[in-house]
């Protein structure tokens, strides 16, 4: 049953991978590469699951050491190793949990804070960024309204939606929503001074950037763990002089942030 319950809740990208495991072996390994190993899994698909744990996430749940004798690695921040120990408790308490809804009694108010974060790590959507926040403020307008969304880290998004969906989300201060955002989407920049119409500027250190046959994947590393990945042309690559190291920033228009809350 266990293996049964872990199975069903992390899957990524098409893919079977228990985060739990893939968690477990950084903490052991101190490592991205090779917890990837130990697991059987690629780099990327490791390395794309830990993006997405530590953007929806409140705080990142693993980090990335730089410099040292070893040349750095990657270790669990102390949120991290809660979240890894709630999460094996809550595996010793299932058959608890059937036990309870077996005798009639009721359970679920204990498993309230684990379906939270469950939930979270189940969203499946196209959109390549996924950052859970905190709305902070709604300023309606004559058909649009702008909505403040705070991700974490001191880093916020703002988003243009009809007044419309405002509503049908239940958007107010301190609800919390998931901002989703198409990696096309992003311009990257390395001026951080550049001036732009574009309302969101994200910037951080890239950590990863590699071309395809037209385009190339970026992605940029922000304050506190969290990170952001762009679709751009191999030629924007090139010209901007990216790769691994090089500060870089994001920007990000309002309209095309999507906003989605739990039902």
């Amino acid at each position: 049953m266990t293996n049964l319950l872990w199975s069903f809740f992390f899957r990524t990208g098409g893919r079977k991978i228990d985060r739990l495991q893939l968690l477990e072996q950084i903490d052991r390994l101190g490592s991205i590469n090779a917890a990837a190993k130990a697991l059987g899994i690629s780099y990327k698909a490791a390395w794309e699951t830990v993006a997405d744990l530590n953007n929806l996430s409140e705080q990142p749940l693993v980090t990335r050491n730089s410099g040292g004798v070893g040349g750095g690695g990657t270790s669990l921040t102390e949120p991290g190793r809660r979240v890894l120990t709630f999460f094996r408790d809550l595996e010793g308490e299932l058959h608890t949990f059937l036990n309870d809804v077996n005798s009639g009694s009721d359970p679920f108010n204990r498993f309230y804070r684990g379906h939270q974060l469950m939930r979270r790590w189940m969203m499946k959507t196209s959109a390549r960024n996924q950052f859970m926040g905190i709305v902070q403020k709604v300023t309606k307008g004559a058909v649009n309204a702008e909505v403040t969304l705070d991700i974490g880290e001191n880093n916020t998004l703002v988003a243009i939606i009809t007044n419309t969906s405002i509503d049908h989300l239940g958007l107010t201060p301190g609800v919390e929503a998931y901002a989703l955002v198409k990696a096309p989407w992003i311009i990257v920049t390395t001026d951080e001074a550049l001036k732009s119409s574009a309302r969101n500027r994200l910037c951080g250190v890239v950590t990863y950037c590699v071309a395809g046959a037209v385009n190339g994947e970026v992605v940029i590393e922000l304050p506190g763990g969290k990170s952001v990945t762009a679709i751009i042309t191999n030629e924007s690559i090139q010209s901007l002089g990216l790769k691994a190291g090089v500060r870089a920033c994001a920007l990000i228009k309002a309209s095309h942030i999507i906003l989605a809350v739990n039902s």
